[in-house]
């Protein structure tokens, strides 16, 4: 009987190679938006993804079954990311149906000045999210009532968005219970009490940039007698349609606690959903279907999202003008917003964006560009503008933070110690860059969740976000100059190097 021939090993993959994938994503990412004028970038996204698998296994030799499990591997590990995703669609719409955003909503415009309403939102948001670790569970509590406030005020959504986005990723790369703030040092080789003190060089400039930015934008803003009145007629209508109790208060703080508690983020948004749920069934008053016909609404609403026609029961008349202007705010804010069947656009756009990094991963072409990044470093400078750079492009290739985190982790590694450089530099450079950048590309997790949370598209919001784009910068200004580029003694970088 006649052995098969053992198969070919599979070929490493050259720059020309690699970079193909990458300049067709880029190409139909432009045809649809610029010349569709889609946003939807499902379909751009498996067809790049369709020619990588095309390149790998005809091309490199690679298995097709490696490419599936790198396909599958990549998608697991984002699985928890889309689990919080859907529970954030579930909260938002019981929020809305029970009255909590339209509370905080109210709230929020009888207490901010428009002229500091950007600044406060990027505040409220960075001590939010440094209670919680959690950039997510941030934006998708307060920053949905936030963009509330801003839409009632008249202000740019891209700014507040902005705003809210810039306050989210402080605490999400600053706190102890932020998981991202766990992964650098781990993969760096540094500790977490190191790397948070070591980030402070860097955050603290960029977010009094951020402050001062903000502070800059809503001076512009004052308080006009129209606004007035558009502000009191928005209050007016959300009281008309929702029961205010202070009590609502109690699903938003009660999931803070749970968060600064370190309960996990999917019992801790569920928690807050059904006493959402509970407290909202006892503040509605029971149709001809009774408590029933409350829960069946209650559950359509957790699917489908909350439905609210405001403008529609406003008289007609020039009289009511104002009045109609604001219920028609408040249903562009309320309507159809929330919802597990809202998010499932999103949960597909991540899928599809993990699928394409998944194949550059396992085929060895988003190593290959990786390493041609590498190969570019000359100096101390040079080095933390390539781990900012190559943690941008997986966060662009890969769709992914935590593995724009992993793979420079792991490839700069070696490249600090040998230039006897303490591993807190890399880590905070990893921070600088893999987390607050992911919020800035539309088909990432952490941008598309942004984007579907917050109502606002990721290119309005990015040019606002300013703490995401300064931390990198300011991350590589301290590379080129020196400042606070920790070193270590050859002893101890040789001891590091041995221990892997």
């Amino acid at each position: 009987m006649t052995s098969r021939p053992p198969l070919a090993a599979p070929r490493t993959p050259s720059l020309l190679v690699s970079l193909v994938p990458v300049a067709v994503l880029v190409g139909l990412l432009m045809l649809n938006v610029r010349v569709f004028g889609s946003a939807d970038n499902q379909v751009a996204l498996v067809l790049a993804a369709g020619v990588a698998a095309v390149l790998a296994v005809f091309g490199l030799r690679v298995p097709w079954r490696e490419i599936e499990e790198g396909i599958v591997s990549s998608i697991t590990m984002a699985m928890p990311a889309v689990l919080i995703l859907m529970c954030v669609g579930l909260l938002i719409g019981a929020w809305i149906e029970a009255g909590v955003v339209p509370l905080l909503v109210v709230w929020g415009l009888e207490l901010i000045a428009p002229s500091v309403f950007l600044l406060t939102a990027c505040l409220v948001c960075s001590v939010v999210s440094l209670a919680t670790g959690s950039s997510w569970t941030t934006a998708g509590t307060v920053g949905v009532a936030l963009v509330g406030v801003g839409q009632t005020l008249g202000l740019d959504l891209g700014m507040v968005a902005g705003a809210v986005v810039a306050g989210s990723y402080f605490g999400d790369k600053m706190s102890p219970l932020s998981d991202t703030t766990n992964l650098a040092p781990a993969m760096a080789g540094s500790t977490l009490v190191e790397h948070i003190r070591h980030m402070l060089w860097t955050v603290t400039p960029a977010l009094a940039i951020s402050l001062l930015l903000y502070a800059l934008l809503g001076g512009a803003h004052a308080t006009s007698a129209e606004g007035l009145q558009r502000v009191e007629a928005t209050i007016e209508v959300l009281r008309a349609h929702f029961v205010l109790s202070p009590w609502l208060a109690l699903p938003p703080a009660l999931v803070l606690v749970l968060v600064a508690a370190r309960v996990p983020a999917i019992p801790a948004l569920l928690c807050g959903t059904f006493v959402a749920v509970g407290l909202g069934g006892l503040f509605r008053t029971p149709g001809e279907d009774g408590l029933l016909g409350l829960v069946g609404a209650s559950f359509a609403t957790l699917f489908d999202g909350f439905s609210i026609q405001a403008a529609a029961l406003v008289p007609a008349g020039a009289e009511h003008d104002v009045r109609r202007a604001a219920a028609a705010s408040v249903d562009a804010l309320l309507d159809g917003r929330g919802g597990m069947k809202g998010m499932m656009g999103t949960v597909a756009l991540i899928f599809c964006a993990l699928s394409f990094g998944g194949v550059m991963e396992r085929s060895g072409m988003l190593g290959t560009i990786a390493g041609a990044i590498l190969g570019l470093v000359r100096g101390t400078g040079s080095l933390v503008a390539a781990t900012i750079a190559t943690c941008l492009g997986v966060n662009v290739l890969a769709s992914d933070q935590y593995m724009a985190i992993v793979v420079p982790g792991r490839m700069f590694r070696t490249a600090y110690l040998e230039r006897r450089l303490h591993p807190k530099n890399l880590s905070r450079a990893l921070e600088d860059s893999a987390t607050v950048t992911s919020a800035l590309i539309p088909w990432n997790t952490c941008g598309a969740q942004m984007a579907t949370v917050l109502g606002v598209a990721t290119a309005a919001y990015a040019p606002y976000a300013f703490l995401n784009w300064i931390c990198p910068l300011v991350s590589i200004a301290y590379g080129f100059s020196g400042i606070s580029m920790t070193r270590i003694s050859d002893a101890e970088a040789r001891e590091r190097l041995a221990a892997g």
